[in-house]
């Protein structure tokens, strides 16, 4: 990783889009899964470029905010793409979101145009952001709504148009952007987190650059290689290596399109074969869960316990299956979004499965650390960007050594849109940006993060011990019946909420009194491995999944 002196600090990023679509004009750019369409670096182009005209009709100019709401389509990366490279100003929402959140998103982010699916436009009034003076359907590109009816003559007539324009057809010669400054803010994306708060982080071309340039360095993503984007990408970890780093270097990028669930995620795999796989953990251990375990031994009851005395040639067989069922031609998974159970992490590793963990954030677009899986630390988040970002700990006087993880660096953001004391809530008067993360950064190469758990969620026991749920959780989610926990505190005493696997529970026909028994029996067994102050006092049993953001973290602040 000391190798890489790659860098775009400075460089015309745009530019660097414009030379993906003219080298690769003839290649394929973006598939829609369940369509199976695809789209040439030259048709998208051609679609850029028509957007293009749409938004000069529109009187769009440099800045100006263009919101973009819907599921990840090849519609919907044409649009961002066209605004980026246009110079305007992207704001993706995420289509999670209920509608009055994305109208004061919309309102917020003072957006001139608005693009949306036609499903989600049913339940949005354009009387809540009365600033936006047309909104597009993605699904028809037809206008829904507008202030008077120029637009919708416009776009009527934008085919004529462009025709008279390239009366020749659409060449990879007619591919021309304008350059912009590396400190214009790119995008505005709207934060999902746990907190129930959502800021417009404002991200700016040189934020992009880091994660672009690294991406590119690293050869995450190569001309002719496969992508499968199953993320959202209006959240910038699947924005950045499932949509930006591909496009820049001539990938192919299928659009899954659907919610990601195991199976269907599994068959896609098959048949893409991507050479990179980008994930959150629930995924990975979902489907750790249902494929591997049961591989491991027909008891799922003790399973963890049959684990070392497993031999090596059992390893070498389930760490095949697992490398098959992702498609067998990847040269790693790269786990992000939230911290990674340790039990499946440590098992994983042990069977030499290719993967490695990475840690980031939004207002870093997102990336902060990284490190190729045969190099990757257990335990770890990845080693500190090398040439882009730089960290260092405030530390708590309780425990010395650890602190609030701090960044510095190319891909910090600008600040909160329209939201300073934000900004200067979470970026010091020297461009630090404060995590919020709890842990410490060493290693080999003294660079490397190691994540307790976050600040906000952090309990302190009644002896002034720090206690992290998250590593009592992770511990939990490892046990017979448990589906997914949270811990919280009620009354100076640890409660486990837990949602349990009702599949399992059905298998053994458990009823109501076998699942709490199970749960007791957990409860237990979980004292006997974490720290006394961390002692669980009951299990409480949740009927339903916990509520979660896009990214699949636990919304937490509901359940308080």
């Amino acid at each position: 990783m000391n190798s890489l002196h790659y860098t775009t600090r400075g460089r015309d990023i745009i530019g660097i889009y414009r030379q993906a679509f003219v080298d690769h004009f003839p290649l394929p750019a973006i598939t829609d899964y369940v369509s199976g369409k695809t789209l040439t670096y030259g048709e998208l182009g051609r679609r850029i470029e028509r957007l293009h005209m749409f938004f000069q009709a529109a009187g769009i100019r440099k800045g100006d905010k263009i919101a973009l709401l819907g599921r990840n389509t090849s519609t919907w990366i044409c649009t961002f793409m066209a605004s980026l490279t246009y110079g305007s100003t992207i704001v993706p929402i995420l289509n999670d979101f209920n509608p009055t959140d994305a109208a004061n998103i919309i309102r917020h982010s003072d957006a001139r145009l608005l693009f949306v699916a036609d499903s989600i436009w049913a339940h949005l009034k354009d009387e809540d952001f009365p600033e936006v003076e047309a909104v597009v359907s993605l699904d028809t590109r037809k206008i829904l709504a507008e202030k008077g009816d120029r637009l919708a003559k416009v776009q009527r007539n934008l085919t004529r148009m462009f025709n008279r324009r390239f009366p020749d057809g659409f060449t990879r010669d007619d591919i021309k952007y304008r350059s912009g400054q590396n400190d214009d803010i790119a995008i505005i994306n709207y934060t999902s987190g746990t907190t129930g708060f959502s800021k417009g982080v404002m991200l700016t071309y040189d934020n992009l650059a880091g994660n672009i340039g690294f991406g590119i360095a690293s050869r995450l993503h190569y001309s002719g290689s496969r992508a499968l984007s199953f993320l959202p990408l209006a959240h910038a970890y699947g924005c950045a290596f499932d949509m930006l780093v591909p496009l820049a270097v001539g990938s192919h990028v299928t659009v899954l399109g659907k919610t990601p669930t195991p199976s269907l995620l599994l068959k896609a795999m098959a048949e893409v074969k991507p050479n990179l796989i980008i994930c959150v953990p629930m995924i990975l251990e979902k489907i750790y869960r249902k494929m591997i375990v049961p591989m491991i031994t027909k008891n799922p009851i003790r399973w963890i316990l049959a684990v070392p005395m497993l031999d090596r040639a059992i390893y070498a067989r389930i760490r095949s299956k697992l490398v098959e069922a992702f498609g067998g031609q990847f040269e790693e998974v790269i786990i992000g979004g939230a911290p990674l159970n340790h039990e499946v992490e440590d098992f994983l590793h042990m069977i030499k499965f290719p993967f490695t963990v990475g840690y980031g954030m939004t207002e870093c677009a997102p990336l902060i650390s990284y490190t190729p899986w045969r190099h990757f630390i257990p335990g770890s988040a990845g080693s500190l960007l090398p040439h882009i970002m730089n960290g260092r700990i405030v530390e708590d006087k309780r425990t010395p050594g650890q602190g609030e993880i701090t960044v510095y660096g190319q891909n910090v953001m600008a600040g909160y849109y329209k939201n300073p004391d934000a900004t200067l809530g979470a970026l010091d008067a020297d461009g630090w940006l404060h995590t919020g993360d709890a842990g410490n950064i060493g290693g080999p190469d003294g660079r490397t993060i190691f994540i307790r758990g976050r600040y906000k969620t952090m309990i302190l026991s009644a002896n002034g011990q720090n206690i992290y749920p998250e590593e009592i959780e992770s511990k939990l989610n490892n046990m017979p019946y448990v589906s997914e926990s949270l811990v919280v505190e009620r009354d100076g005493h640890l409660v486990g909420l837990v949602h349990p696997d009702m599949e399992a529970a059905e298998d053994r026909n458990m009823n109501f009194d076998d699942l709490a028994a199970a749960m007791e029996q957990n409860r237990i067994d979980l004292n006997k491995i974490v720290a006394p102050y961390e002692q669980v006092s009951a299990i409480e049993l949740v009927d339903k999944e916990f509520e979660k953001t896009p990214k699949r973290s636990i919304k937490r602040y509901l359940y308080k």
